[in-house]
């Protein structure tokens, strides 16, 4: 089996030209909780998240220690946090999302798939035909389709 044969063909996404307001009423309009950054020519760019918005609304320092990454959080007053997440609406979403995204390729193997996603600690993997957006798999995917035909 193949990432085609998993993969949604309806992905939501926002172009990097999108604003985080847009990034979050798509996250509220859809009940989803990350997606895919594109540029003009469907390119994925990035990828923005829940996450990645409430690292950037909360108050932390990032710390970097032999290239392990932790979050350390500093209390704040709400009405500084409020601010944040006011401020946070009118970015420009690549001021927010990964830009290093991981993704399959269109006829990536389905056992390939399912290790990255349990490897890397990830919910969605954008998947890639010709160095454009042609979908997306999840977790729930991945488990729906490998053991529906064993149950």
């Amino acid at each position: 089996m193949q990432a085609h044969e998993i993969m949604n063909t309806e992905v939501f996404k926002v172009t990097e030209k999108d604003s985080v307001r847009a990034v979050i009423e798509k996250f509220i309009e859809k009940g989803i909780s990350g997606m895919p950054v594109v540029n003009d020519r469907n390119k994925i760019v990035g990828y923005i998240s829940d996450g990645d918005i409430m690292r950037h609304i909360g108050k932390h320092k990032d710390i970097v220690i032999d290239g392990f990454y932790f979050i350390n959080i500093i209390v704040g007053d709400e009405d500084e946090y409020e601010e944040r997440a006011r401020k946070t609406l009118d970015l420009n979403v690549m001021q927010v999302a990964k830009r290093n995204v991981l993704t399959v390729a269109w006829n990536e193997d389905a056992e390939n798939v399912a290790a990255i996603l349990g490897k890397k600690h990830i919910k969605k993997l954008p998947v890639e035909r010709n160095g454009v957006l042609a979908g997306i798999i999840s977790r729930g995917d991945v488990i729906r389709t490998s053991f529906k035909h064993l149950l």
